[in-house]
């Protein structure tokens, strides 16, 4: 689904494990890493597509994971003109996401990626909290501070009451 300022409604994930460490994927085809997102469908409501694009990307279902926050507001990023396919209508210029924060609540054991049938990742590993940010593609990369930040303080508090 694309708004009327062009931006195609989208979710990400964030999956921390009980350390405080994120899933980070190696993107197929690309030598690109981020963390899991996807394209809201018109019958989805957000939750929906969350769980729906962690199964598909991750092999994760709702009963693997805990949503721990989300986003308070929108975020977007733009894409840059070569990567607009200027063939659809409408023009697609950016996404426009909500995240989630969800922890993993079993074992490394149940991502799989090729769970689903396209799939996006052909890699992942568990990264500290900040590395992202030094390794997502430049345009997300603003993106990718807000809601590092915005989670941030709900990780912590993860990781205080753990020890």
């Amino acid at each position: 689904m694309i708004d009327q300022s062009g931006y195609r409604l989208n979710v990400g994930i964030i999956l921390t494990n009980k350390q405080g460490k994120l899933f980070w994927g190696k993107r197929v085809k690309a030598s690109g890493w981020q963390f899991p997102q996807g394209g809201v469908q018109p019958y989805e409501t957000l939750e929906e597509t969350m769980y729906r694009e962690l199964s598909e990307e991750t092999g994760l279902t709702k009963k693997d994971v805990k949503i721990l926050a989300i986003t308070k507001r929108w975020v977007r990023y733009k894409l840059p003109p070569h990567l607009r396919h200027r063939t659809n209508a409408p023009v697609c210029i950016g996404q426009k996401q909500k995240w989630f924060l969800l922890l993993l609540t079993g074992g490394d054991d149940k991502i799989d990626l090729k769970a689903g049938a396209k799939p996006e990742f052909n890699g992942w590993h568990w990264v500290d909290y900040w590395e992202p940010l030094k390794q997502v593609v430049y345009f997300k990369r603003e993106v990718y501070a807000k809601i590092l930040t915005e989670f941030e303080p709900t990780v912590k508090q993860l990781n205080k009451n753990k020890g």
